[in-house]
Formats: C-alpha cells, sequence, structure tokens
C-alpha cells in the first residue's frame, strides 16, 4: 500500500475520532485549508497550521456529530497528491441532518499535508428542486 493512501485512510479515520491532535500532527507548518463554504469563490481559506486546526475546530463545533463514510481513496504517488472521496453525515445547529457526497484533494510534501481542499455536492431542498426542474 502506498503511503499517501494509508495517510489518507488514518487521515479519515481521525477525522471520525474528532481527534484534532491526531489530524494535526499529519499537518505541514506552512499548510493550507480550503473549506467548502466561505465569502470567496474557494470558500474559506486557513493558512498556517494554527490556523488550520482553527478552520478544522469550526467544523466538528458546527457539526459536533460529523462522520465521513464510504470511503474511497484515490493517490498519484508521483505527484505526491491524493484525493478521498466520502459520504458525510451530520447535525447542523437547528437540528437538521446533513447527509451530502464529498472529497478533499490532498497534496503533500516529505510526508505531510501542505493543502487540503475540500469540496460538497449542493443538496438543494424539495421546494427547490419543483421549481428548477426543466419542465
Amino acid at each position: 500500500m502506498s503511503h499517501i493512501r494509508e495517510m489518507l485512510g488514518e487521515l479519515c479515520e481521525a477525522f471520525n475520532a474528532h481527534d484534532l491532535d491526531r489530524i494535526m500532527t499529519a499537518f505541514a507548518d506552512d499548510c493550507i485549508l480550503e473549506m467548502p463554504k466561505g465569502p470567496h469563490a474557494w470558500g474559506a481559506r486557513f493558512e498556517g497550521k494554527h490556523a488550520v486546526r482553527q478552520g478544522l475546530a469550526s467544523r466538528f463545533e458546527g457539526l459536533p456529530d460529523v462522520h465521513y463514510a464510504d470511503q474511497e481513496h484515490f493517490v498519484d504517488e508521483a505527484q505526491q497528491t491524493g484525493i478521498s472521496k466520502w459520504m458525510l453525515t451530520g447535525t447542523i445547529g437547528d437540528g437538521r441532518r446533513l447527509e451530502v457526497r464529498g472529497c478533499d484533494f490532498y497534496t503533500f510534501r516529505n510526508g505531510k499535508v501542505t493543502r487540503k481542499d475540500s469540496y460538497w455536492k449542493i443538496v438543494e431542498g424539495a421546494h427547490d428542486r419543483d421549481r428548477t426542474a426543466p419542465s
């Protein structure tokens, strides 16, 4: 098994355990995290290990029961990149359940994560689908 594939599996386990210390051991000091939601086209960006930790902590606060299931990992060792695809579930602050397919694009250097770029599918409510469905 590749080193990157092994790391992606370990990262998913650490995220499911909500273990920030364990997660952050995989990240380089100069890492970057791009979250799917934010004020810019790239979502919200956190730069540096301290800021990335705060960004990830906010994920656990906003989705205290967040869980990543149905994980698949894709690796390009030559490019030092990997993708983790998953089904995220969790409960948001107002009690609504979230279930969304997404993926993380990872870049590595010297065995550490230098970039984690997250993407989620946009789930529309039933009234939105009815209004926007083609006639």
